[in-house]
């Protein structure tokens, strides 16, 4: 009877009555600078390192893989948690130093790559079990060292980002008390452009958030990470946000300065927010203001309170400023005109939905279909709410004398209701 060759021998695999962990020991030396080679020349992140670094620190890390995957060849065991522990810290610094993770496990997978190549060329047919047993020595040991790099790049970068992430916190804080920003900027590493846009935006839902059965927290946070995606897309520079589902405040770099926003800059914003709505798939009301770094702070409330406002007086879906919502804006400050304003809508205070049809109405043009449309009633509805508001009040929005009155009462009445404007 005649015996075959063990295929898990106590010298591991061998091609030829030789042991492959020996020919590849031999070959060691010159396969790190074969492999350091490559790396140059088939992945751009390692040609852009310093010589010094890739002829020293990273050749010597291609040489300890190869001898770490010989030893995998000559006893099976896969590397231990000292190797792996290394491989991570040696991804750590990769990611710190701004090299692609693919770029990094890419590294790893081109030595086994130039390993296989070197010892594979010396099997025979009747090497035939060997040669699968390295290559399922070879795929062991890739799998847990690109769970090693993995591990240590993403740990990393999730430190960088949680330090980058409080130095940009930090400047919005600071825009958002006044005073000199500049070193808050320093700190977080960005340039301060010659104008932030202040966008206080509320966010309507997004229909799977309506949806039953699905889970609407999910649905909102994937409509913020849009949102957020889009802007950092949209934007040259770095936007600063508090954002969460329903909306928030969002600061806009800009070139421009903030005295010459212009009809150009205008457009230029309205179609950024209609982007941003359709990557989002939400209804957006945005108010905006242009102001320079030490006068964000006015900025952003100013736009809080034109936002508040432009939803109290029932506009839709768009881009507001202030010189959009002027009246609407002015009666809503604090005054006994404003009081007095309110006080005329005082009879429709117990009945909800006759505010909201003279609402409704009056921000659809004085239509009564698109008013019963929007309200979700018929329109025969919409005239007997429309009779009683009047009989309550005295004030009939068919009157062209009431009209500018109800427009005035309705946003002094949004104003006492909800207190004092906020930044949104």
């Amino acid at each position: 009877m005649t015996a075959s060759k063990p295929a898990e021998s106590a010298v591991g695999p061998q091609f030829g009555g030789v042991p492959v962990h020996k020919r590849l020991l031999a070959a060691a030396p010159a396969l790190a600078s074969a492999v350091t080679a490559r790396l140059v020349e088939q992945l751009p992140a390692y040609g852009a390192l310093p010589s010094e670094q890739l002829h020293g620190e990273i050749t010597k890390e291609v040489d300890r893989g190869i001898r770490a995957f010989i030893r995998v060849l000559r006893h099976g065991e896969l590397p231990e948690e000292a190797e792996l522990a290394r491989i991570s810290e040696s991804s750590a610094r990769r990611a710190d130093e701004g090299v692609p993770l693919e770029a990094v496990v890419g590294a790893y997978h081109f030595g086994a790559e130039e390993c296989a190549a070197q010892i594979l060329a010396t099997a025979e047919p009747g090497d035939l079990p060997d040669v699968l047993l390295v290559q399922r020595r070879l795929l062991g040991y890739l799998r847990q060292v690109s769970c090693a790099v993995a591990a240590g790049y993403v740990q990393e970068r999730q430190a960088a980002l949680g330090d980058e992430q409080v130095a940009r916190q930090s400047l919005l804080s600071r825009l958002m008390e006044g005073g000199d920003p500049q070193a808050a900027a320093d700190r977080a590493g960005i340039r301060l452009p010659p104008t932030y846009l202040a966008l206080s935006i509320a966010m309507g839902p997004h229909p799977d958030e309506l949806r039953p059965g699905v889970n609407h927290s999910v649905a909102a946070r994937r409509k913020l990470r849009r949102l957020r995606n889009e802007l950092q897309r949209q934007t040259p520079g770095v936007p600063l946000s508090v954002l969460s589902g329903d909306g928030g405040l969002v600061l806009i770099p800009y070139e421009t300065p903030a005295a010459d926003f212009a009809a150009a800059d205008r457009e230029r914003l309205t179609r950024l927010v209609e982007q941003l709505g359709r990557i989002c798939g939400a209804e957006l009301l945005v108010a905006a203001a242009a102001a320079a770094p030490d006068s964000v702070a006015d900025a952003a409330r100013m736009v809080g309170e034109v936002r508040r406002v432009a939803q109290a007086s029932g506009r839709g879906p768009g881009l507001y400023l202030l010189d959009d919502v002027l009246l609407e804006y002015q009666l809503s400050r604090p005054s006994r005109a404003r009081d007095g304003l309110a006080a005329l809508l005082g009879p429709l205070a117990g009945r909800p939905e006759l505010l909201d049809t003279l609402r409704t109405f009056l921000s659809c043009g004085l239509d009564r279909r698109r008013a019963a449309a929007r309200l979700q009633v018929h329109p025969n509805t919409v005239d007997y709410r429309l009779r009683k508001a009047t009989e309550l009040t005295g004030l009939d929005a068919a009157r062209g004398a009431d009209l500018l009155t109800l427009h005035a009462a309705l946003a002094a009445h949004d104003s006492v209701r909800q207190g004092e404007p906020d930044t949104g």
